[in-house]
């Protein structure tokens, strides 16, 4: 019989729905069992998020970094600002809209029932080293490896950076809707959950509207630069866009994005170069998404979420991003470090911030590769017959 397989997105959906209707159903023994098992996952999901960022960083950055020349000077910066305004205009829009839709959930919701159930036991898993020092450690030696030879090194990274990528895909990947599970029927057991979800149904509508109006702003100003016409440019895009909606990766959408680039007249060598790479680079989607999700929890849970205090964490996050192509569920596996790091995200935090992010990430894919176009129409516009620089890149 053929085999009958789940993707990720409709397990974490199941596992919300039924922790909200268990939730209601168990007795607290029944509960505090998922409590135990998350007091377990926790730990160790803490323990890896150093060791993510030094496998994935580091030979992210030494890829990046290698055939260094204007060009990709260029991409790299139009990229990162890019992503890094995406997630403050989410905190803006945010800042001006959430307050009040929270403050209205809050005032018409019942107060919860209890507290959160403890845990039967738990374990304490020590991180090795902690984000910073994990991060300062990826870009000193991601660095050293892109504008120094060093095979060995470089070898390294990579097999370590499959190591990560071995234990997401086999220990967290497949664990992490029950972790959800558990959260949310914790969650609902002491009344939290259905303010929660009230809160959120109402933020995904301004997400996607949000991602509707930076595809807008990214062709207006790609079609001022290169004079044609945005709207036109942005309608050549809709292949990789759709694609991206199905296979909700960056990766994978690569082919329809270059052939749909070269609709909008942007030369093969430039398409060939820039899509690939800010495939791996330009995530405004994703920094977006993640930026109103995490605004929405701090203001539910009365986190700080100061301007300067989110400035620092979209300026992060979008250097984390440059590792989210080889994690799988997308960018919030590498935007894990600078939650817990900068905005004080729990255990629980961060599994609403996982779930949010899957339950979305489609959007946020499709938002990241259609921007991709602009950029490259932008970079054709400013190298246009000075393409020294991609052969180079080319044969590096």
């Amino acid at each position: 019989m053929k085999k009958i397989s789940i993707g990720l997105l409709p397990r974490i959906l199941i596992a919300i729905v039924l922790g909200i209707v268990l939730g209601n159903v168990l007795t607290a023994p029944l509960v505090r069992i998922f409590v135990t098992f998350n007091a377990i996952f926790s730990p160790f999901l803490n323990f890896l998020i150093p060791l993510l960022i030094v496998g994935l960083v580091t030979p992210a950055i030494a890829d990046i970094g290698r055939g260094a020349g204007k060009l990709l000077l260029a991409t790299v910066v139009i990229a990162y600002v890019d992503t890094v305004f995406a997630g403050l205009l989410a905190y803006g829009t945010g800042s001006w809209l959430f307050p009040s839709m929270v403050s209205a959930t809050q005032s018409g919701a019942a107060p919860p029932s209890g507290a959160d159930l403890e845990p039967y036991f738990s374990l304490n898993i020590p991180p090795m080293f902690d984000v910073m020092s994990a991060l300062v450690f990826a870009f000193v030696f991601g660095l050293a490896i892109a504008y120094s030879s060093l095979p060995t090194l470089k070898s390294f990274f990579c097999d370590f950076r499959e190591v990560i990528v071995k234990t997401i895909n086999v220990a967290i990947i497949p664990l992490l809707p029950l972790y959800i599970f558990g959260i949310f029927l914790n969650m609902t057991y002491s009344g939290k959950a259905y303010r929660m979800m009230v809160v959120f149904a109402q933020i995904i509508v301004v997400i996607f509207i949000l991602h509707i109006l930076i595809l807008v702003y990214q062709y207006l100003i790609a079609g001022g630069i290169v004079r044609r016409n945005p709207f036109r440019a942005l309608w050549n895009m809709l292949p990789a866009y759709l694609t991206a909606l199905g296979t909700s990766s960056s990766a994978a959408t690569i082919p329809v994005t270059v052939r749909s680039t070269l609709r909008n007249k942007v030369s093969n060598d430039i398409a060939g170069f820039v899509i690939p790479l800010c495939a791996t680079i330009h995530m405004s989607g994703s920094c977006m998404k993640i930026t109103a999700c995490a605004l929405t929890i701090c203001l539910l849970d009365g986190l700080p979420h100061d301007p300067m205090l989110f400035l620092n964490f979209i300026m992060m996050l979008g250097i984390m991003m440059v590792a989210a192509p080889g994690v799988p569920g997308g960018s919030i596996m590498a935007a894990l470090a600078p939650l817990a790091m900068i905005l004080g995200f729990g255990k629980e935090e961060q599994a609403l911030m996982i779930a949010l992010y899957i339950a979305m990430d489609s959007f946020g894919t499709a938002c990241n590769v259609t921007g991709d176009g602009a950029i490259a129409m932008v970079i054709d516009r400013m190298f246009k017959g000075r393409h020294k620089d991609v052969e180079t890149l080319h044969e590096a």
